[in-house]
C-alpha cells in the first residue's frame, strides 16, 4: 500500500485537528456506576448488573486501559501528521461515554480556533446503533450556537488495506508460533461486538462488514478454516442478538475435535473489557474446561505500524480528498 510519507503535499492552515473518537471507560470502581449508566441512556443499572459490570473490571485488575490507550493512539497520530502534513493539525480525542465526552472534545476544538476537524472513530465497521451515533453527536455539538465548524466524518474502514494488512500479520504470527500440523487445523475466528440482530432485517451493513474483513485476512493468508463469531451478546429485553456468540463456536468445533483456535478480535483496535475480560479470561477458562487451546491477535494499540499505515493514511486520504 502507498507509503503515507511520499508525495504528500503540505498542508499550511493553522486551524485543521483530527477528532479521534473511543467508546470510553471507567477510570477506577467508583466510575463504574456514571460510566454504565451514561451507556443505559441515564438509566441507573439494578445492583445485579452493576455488581456483574463491578467483577468483570476486577477480574482485569479494576481498570481498562481504553483511555490511556486511546490517548498514546492520539498522540503517535499527531505526531505523524507534524512530519507529513506539517504542525497545523492537531489531534484531539472524545469518548462516548465518559469524559471527555464527545461534546466536550467539540469545545476543545472551539477553544483552540480548529474551523476544519475530520472526525475518525476507533472502531472499523460501520453501523446506526454504533458509528451513526458518534456522527449524530459531534454534529449537534459542532452546530451548536449556530457555530460552522467544518467535520468530516470517516464512517468504516473495515478493508483498509493497511488495516487488513495488520491483522493478517497477526495471525501469521500465532499460526508460525504452532508448527506445521496443528497451524494447517487450527481454526480462525474472526470477532466484533455483537448487536440487537434486527440490524439483518434493517439492512445495516454491520453484520456483512465484519464477514468482508474475515474473508479479506482469509484471502490475504489463504486460509482453509476460519469463521465469524459475536463477542459480549446480549439480549434486550429478550430480543436477541447477532450470533453465533464466540464461545458457541468454540464448543461446537470443540465437541468435533477440533484442538486449537486463534480468536483475531478485529472489531476493536485496543485493549479493554471486550479483550481483557472476554477473551484473556472468560474464552482462557473456557478452553480450560473443554481441553483446547485459545490464542489471540495482538490488539493494534499504539502500535507504530497501525497509526501509520491504517490511522495516518486514513486521515492524509481525507485530507487530499477534501482540500
Amino acid at each position: 500500500m502507498r507509503n503515507v510519507s511520499e508525495g504528500a503535499p503540505r498542508v499550511a492552515s493553522p486551524s485543521n485537528a483530527v477528532l479521534l473518537m473511543a467508546y470510553g471507560s471507567p477510570r477506577d470502581k467508583a466510575d463504574i456506576l456514571p460510566y454504565y449508566t451514561h451507556m443505559r441512556g441515564g438509566r441507573a443499572p439494578s445492583p445485579e448488573a452493576l455488581g456483574e459490570l463491578e467483577s468483570r473490571y476486577a477480574a482485569i485488575g479494576g481498570h481498562s486501559p481504553l483511555t490511556e490507550i486511546t490517548t498514546a493512539q492520539a498522540a503517535g497520530l499527531k505526531e505523524i501528521l507534524l512530519s507529513e502534513v506539517g504542525a497545523s493539525w492537531d489531534v484531539v480525542v472524545g469518548m462516548k461515554h465518559n469524559h471527555p465526552f464527545l461534546e466536550e472534545a467539540v469545545a476543545t476544538l472551539w477553544e483552540r480556533g480548529v474551523d476544519r476537524a475530520i472526525a475518525l472513530v476507533l472502531a472499523p465497521h460501520y453501523s446506526v446503533m454504533s458509528v451513526a451515533g458518534y456522527v449524530e453527536r459531534v454534529r449537534r455539538a459542532a452546530e451548536a450556537d449556530g457555530r460552522s465548524l467544518q467535520v468530516e466524518f470517516i464512517e468504516d474502514w473495515h478493508l483498509h488495506p493497511g488495516y487488513v494488512a495488520w491483522l493478517a500479520q497477526q495471525v501469521r504470527r500465532l499460526l508460525g508460533q504452532m508448527g506445521d500440523e496443528r497451524a494447517a487445523h487450527a481454526l480462525v475466528i474472526f470477532t466484533a461486538h455483537s448487536l440487537p440482530s434486527r440490524l439483518r432485517e434493517m439492512g445495516d451493513p454491520y453484520p456483512d462488514q465484519l464477514g468482508e474483513t474475515a474473508a479479506a485476512v482469509a484471502g490475504a493468508l489463504q486460509l482453509n478454516h476460519w469463521t465469524t463469531g459475536w463477542q459480549s451478546v446480549a439480549q434486550s429485553a429478550g430480543e436477541p442478538w447477532l450470533g453465533p456468540e464466540l464461545l458457541e463456536v468454540v464448543r461446537r468445533q470443540a465437541a468435533s475435535g477440533r484442538k486449537d483456535f486463534i480468536v483475531c478480535a478485529c472489531g476493536f483496535v485496543a485493549d479493554h473489557l471486550e479483550v481483557l475480560y472476554d477473551l484473556d479470561v472468560e474464552a482462557q477458562g473456557e478452553a480450560a474446561d473443554l481441553g483446547v487451546n485459545i490464542s489471540r491477535t495482538a490488539m493494534p494499540n499504539a502500535d507504530p505500524r497501525f497509526l501509520r499505515d491504517v490511522l495516518a493514511d486514513l486521515v492524509i486520504r481525507e485530507i487530499h480528498k477534501s482540500s
